[in-house]
């Protein structure tokens, strides 16, 4: 079996603060330590659990976070931008399972850090009327890939958001969100120990074939995605795509055939917003 980790940064245990989750200070550098320690766990089970391979896809920021020189040595890591299928790249390798580590939850939800692809540039994404985070986004890339979540890591809002959607996968509640950036955490240790074990309980599950693992390819013939942006000048740039209709002064919507082109509309417009910085 091949596995994919999905590796994030805002729901790893002790991470609290947007510090933590940018370059360039003592703060990050702990954090990221503690991200590569999360998802040495979450292989250690993987492995444990009967997977052959596990793939690490780093899914924070510039995608370069995790300690390339503490990492398990039995993976293989994902490194680096930009890549057609963002936070879950990897699966066109041909994956059995994926895991969402570290995830939160979406852009207006209350959990710790919370946003969507880009919290800059984007104030809400929805999906057919439907509000989704990067975790609703990219898991349905995957079930549309035909892959099943397995397993996610998070905070007690991130898990609440996105269990109802991925029943059959395995869950760790590594804080619970007070606000913000404030909630109460386990410790580094406790939070490891429980990926680790999830892990190995989602691959050993996933090795049953049982047929409620199995997703259904299933989807919508078209998905509208409609747009928040963080203020006109967003919307301003971003409709210079000719897919785009403006819809007010800061919403714009299109439509697309997959969720994979949902995603690669929505990081290029990311990327745009750079523009703007």
């Amino acid at each position: 079996m091949k596995i994919l980790i999905s590796a994030d940064i805002e729901g790893v245990a002790g991470v609290f603060n947007p510090e933590q989750t940018r370059p360039g200070n003592n703060e990050y550098e702990r954090a990221r330590r503690w991200m590569t320690e999360e998802a040495n766990a979450a292989i250690r089970g993987a492995f444990e659990g009967g997977a052959t391979e596990v793939l690490v896809n780093d899914s924070h920021g510039s995608f370069r976070n995790l300690i390339v020189d503490a990492l398990h040595p039995r993976a293989r890591y994902i490194l680096g931008k930009p890549r057609y299928l963002g936070m879950m790249a990897g699966l066109e390798f041909g994956c059995d399972g994926v895991m969402m580590l570290g995830y939160h939850s979406q852009a207006q939800g209350r959990g710790v850090l919370a946003h969507t692809i880009n919290s800059f540039a984007f104030a809400r994404v929805e999906i057919n009327g439907e509000p989704l985070g990067e975790a609703g986004l990219y898991g349905g890339l995957a079930k549309e890939m035909g892959v099943p979540v397995i397993f996610g890591s998070g905070d007690d809002q991130f898990i609440a958001e996105n269990k109802p959607s991925f029943p059959h996968a395995q869950w760790v509640q590594t804080k619970v969100a007070q606000g913000y950036s404030s909630g109460i955490s386990l410790s580094l240790e406790a939070s490891q120990v429980a990926i680790a074990q999830a892990a190995e309980l989602a691959v050993s599950a996933l090795g049953q074939r049982s047929s409620a693992l199995i997703p259904d390819k299933k989807h919508p013939s078209a998905l509208t995605c409609r747009l928040m942006t963080q203020g006109p000048a967003f919307a301003d740039l971003f409709c210079t795509l000719p897919e785009l209709v403006r819809l007010d002064g800061v919403s714009l919507e299109f439509v697309a055939p997959t969720m994979a082109h949902v995603i690669r509309m929505l990081n290029s417009m990311a990327a745009m917003s750079f523009m703007l910085r």
